[in-house]
């Protein structure tokens, strides 16, 4: 899979998300939300066009195929001491529907995963609806294992 802007030829290419492309990922991430029973909402819609803004502590990437863009990645930057430093959360993931299962999101989980231990991460963590197995086989094909400890979240400014 390639990473630039300029690639030619069959091959899916990711590039960064900015100011100018931010609205395909605030479309995709709206279906990613209605997949889930959700609606994006204004706080969320915010919240990614600050990534695309330059916030220091995400990156957020699209991944597009002949000129149609299918899908996104989202890393989040925090620290952890049991880490030994700084860690990263896979915060979005999405493929549109009729993209998944020809090795596009393993593409650009592996694409993830290189540029997050290219910015410093030491432990990149992720989160997975239960019951969504053929994610949780991807992400246990790309090495995640499940921690034996639960995922616990306070909204503090909702």
């Amino acid at each position: 899979m390639q990473r630039s802007r300029t690639s030619t030829g069959d091959e899916p290419r990711i590039e960064p998300v900015n100011e100018t492309n931010v609205d395909t990922l605030v479309d995709l991430a709206s279906l990613f939300r209605r997949e889930e029973g959700h609606a994006l909402d204004e706080a969320r819609e915010r919240a990614l066009r600050q990534i695309a803004s330059g916030e220091p502590l995400a990156r957020a990437w699209l991944v597009r195929h002949n000129a149609q863009t299918l899908g996104y990645v989202i890393i989040t930057f925090g620290f952890s001491v049991e880490s030994g430093g700084r860690d990263g959360f896979i915060d979005e993931f999405f493929i549109l529907p009729a993209a998944r299962g020809g090795g596009l999101g393993r593409g650009l989980l592996d694409f993830a995963m290189k540029r997050a231990a290219e910015l410093g991460i030491r432990t990149l963590h992720l989160e997975v609806e239960i019951g969504n197995e053929r994610a949780i086989r991807m992400y246990r094909a790309a090495g995640f294992q499940e921690t034996g400890r639960r995922l616990m979240r306070l909204p503090l400014n909702p």
